[in-house]
């Protein structure tokens, strides 16, 4: 059996790499994909916590599926805005629209 530190770990891991990507990435794409990342530590923590505070009850186990659930209507509708941005301004930069206008 793996120590659940080690997943709090990997799951440290993931959130730090995720924000590090979110901060010096200026491309849509990769930004969303960090993003992610950190979602998906979020829900790592769920069901780690879950098996470790309630071990024979599967609450955290279906609010983690919630959350991935979640995640994937965001990246949806997020990937929907980028292809919007693509055909308006041609480039999937963010420095390219940040003039945007009402």
């Amino acid at each position: 059996m793996i120590p659940v530190e080690y997943f709090l770990i990997l799951s440290a891991l993931l959130f730090f790499i995720g924000v590090f990507g979110f901060v010096t990435r200026r491309d849509l794409v990769a930004m969303l994909i960090s993003v992610e990342l950190v979602l998906n530590s979020v829900d790592l923590n769920f069901a780690v916590f879950n098996r470790m505070l309630f071990p024979g009850q599967l609450e955290g186990f279906f609010f983690t599926l919630f959350s991935i659930g979640v995640s994937a209507a965001e990246t949806a509708v997020a990937l929907a805005i980028i292809i919007n941005v693509y055909r308006n301004y041609h480039s999937d930069k963010v420095n390219s629209i940040e003039n945007m206008k009402f």
